[in-house]
């Protein structure tokens, strides 16, 4: 009788300061599109204890209904990662260290909660934030 070996899943951590746009964005697309091959979480330095209803709302557009929290850095210290993956762009930002193990890489995006003008000018500034990753990010993630 052979036996099956279940493939193991790989896991990310995405963090930022306030984990409430970026982090979660990213969490929810590889959950959502990559979640037979890698389980994501996110985190962040000074979570801002929600979760941005402008990131909620450009993932339901794309059909990724995303229930996360914006939780602290220091939920996931001492849990090993695969990879961890930091996504603050602006160089005046607090972008988080990780101290534990897995592979880093820091992937800038910009931060879509610093948007100004109208609600319609902030959703595309949204919008464009969460293209962007779902172009980068699987090519992060077939690089590992």
């Amino acid at each position: 009788m052979e036996k099956f070996l279940a493939m193991k899943k790989h896991s990310v951590l995405f963090l930022c300061t306030g984990n409430s746009c970026r982090s979660q964005m990213a969490e929810a697309i590889i959950n959502s599109q990559y979640g037979d091959e890698w389980e994501a979480v996110s985190a962040g330095t000074n979570p801002t204890g929600f979760v941005h209803p402008m990131a909620v709302q450009v993932l339901s557009e794309i059909g990724i209904h995303h229930q996360g929290t914006s939780k602290s850095v220091d939920v996931f210290r001492g849990d090993e990662f695969d990879l961890v993956i930091t996504v603050c762009d602006d160089a005046e930002e607090n972008c988080p260290v990780w101290l534990g193990n897995g592979k880093r890489v820091h992937m800038g995006f910009p931060d879509p909660a610093k948007a100004q003008g109208s609600e319609v000018d902030k959703l595309a500034v949204f919008r464009a934030v969460l293209e962007e990753m779902r172009i980068r990010l699987p090519k992060v993630l077939s690089d590992f």
